[in-house]
């Protein structure tokens, strides 16, 4: 796999404010919308890694045109998880924010996150946008407003116009992208984990690595916003068992953590305490059945 690896670092400056990593697989159209509202609606101007698996529709050479923009490249599908971790090397900046290629970054998404992280004042959190997305899903960190499921019915002027007033509270449960942590936390809990390639269940996986070493900061901030078209990658791979794997991992089910323990989707409450386990008796006996019925 290392072999058919190259990575490119051709950002002028030695130090951004953030560096974005974007994975991209064969989603040009979306990597273009995405990149291009980054680079008109950021407050700062950040450090950008493009992830670029196979590249067979032109991504590679159009990512290769753009003079400011780091890229690795793998000319298999490596998945999220190897590919966020190889451009390790290419970070310029004390900031780590993960961004899917199907995303719209609106205006200003960038100093909402730096305002949070300055009263914070410390390193030990994980911060998210708040997604916008054109489906109702049952995601309760998400809010519904339909500006196009696609490239084609996107309506970017609209959004534009009526994004501010879509802004909600700050919610607990920081764990999707577009999110953000310390370089430092980042190399602590080794990045993303590789069992869980080529990705489902990585997210809940890295919070709970982060919640290991100590963070109980998780919040997704109301006004720092994103467009979200959907799975426009995800649906195209052979998905693994993610779900499978937490359980195995952690003993416990990614829905027992993101609801019991980071409490995901409610107003944020501030710092996290562990869970009362007394009262997780019942889910972690429901858990413990469920491991040895997924282990044969």
């Amino acid at each position: 796999m290392i072999e058919s690896i190259v990575k490119n670092g051709r950002s002028s400056k030695s130090a951004y404010p953030f560096c974005i990593l974007i994975p991209a697989w064969n989603n040009l159209e979306y990597l273009k919308l995405c990149i291009g509202s980054i680079l008109k609606n950021s407050h700062f101007e950040n450090q950008l890694v493009i992830i670029v698996n196979e590249g067979n529709d032109g991504t590679l050479e159009w990512v290769m045109q753009q003079q400011e923009v780091d890229y690795v490249h793998a000319r298999q599908n490596i998945g999220i998880c190897y590919g966020l971790n190889i451009a390790r090397s290419l970070i310029k900046s004390e900031y780590v924010v993960y961004v899917n290629d199907d995303m719209y970054l609106l205006p200003d998404w960038d100093l909402a996150l730096d305002r949070e992280i300055k009263s914070i004042g410390h390193k030990n959190f994980m911060l998210s946008c708040t997604m916008i997305e054109p489906v109702d899903t049952g995601n309760s960190c998400v809010v519904v407003r339909d500006f196009g499921r696609d490239i084609r019915s996107f309506d970017e002027a609209a959004l534009l116009k009526e994004y501010q007033g879509l802004a909600t509270s700050d919610w607990n449960g920081s764990a999707w992208p577009p999110n953000v942590v310390h370089l430092d936390l980042w190399d602590l809990v080794g990045g993303l984990s590789i069992e869980f390639s080529p990705g489902m269940y990585s997210d809940p996986d890295f919070a709970r690595k982060l919640w290991e070493t100590g963070v109980r900061y998780f919040k997704g901030k109301g006004n720092s916003l994103v467009y979200h078209f959907g799975s426009k990658s995800t649906n195209r791979i052979k998905k693994n068992k993610g779900r499978k794997t937490f359980m195995l991992k952690w003993g416990i089910s990614s829905r027992t953590f993101t609801q019991k323990y980071l409490k995901m989707g409610q107003k944020f409450t501030g710092y996290f305490s562990t869970p009362d386990t007394g009262k997780l008796e019942l889910d972690s006996l429901k858990n413990k059945i469920k491991r040895v019925k997924s282990a044969w």
